[in-house]
């Protein structure tokens, strides 16, 4: 059995949380893990190449986001 608590921050563990995984678990055994959230995004260089590429490009050619996303929605059948 597990249980798993997203919290949006640090500050949001509590007794009451430890008290509830005590009466969950009584006396068996368990483990704690500790994990930063991923909610820090990084750019791949890939990523980063294609928006250099992006950026090179004539502005008369340009999509809106509306556009772009319709155009792959349309392709990709999303």
């Amino acid at each position: 059995m597990f249980i798993t608590y997203h919290l949006t921050s640090a500050q949001g563990v509590s007794t009451d949380i430890l008290n509830a995984i005590k009466a969950a678990f009584e006396s068996k055994p368990i483990t704690i893990i500790v994990e930063k959230g991923k909610s820090d995004f990084e750019l791949t260089t890939d990523i980063k190449t294609v928006l250099e590429e992006r950026l090179q490009e004539d502005e008369n050619t340009y999509l809106t986001a509306e556009e772009s996303l319709r155009q792959l929605k349309k392709k990709y059948d999303l």
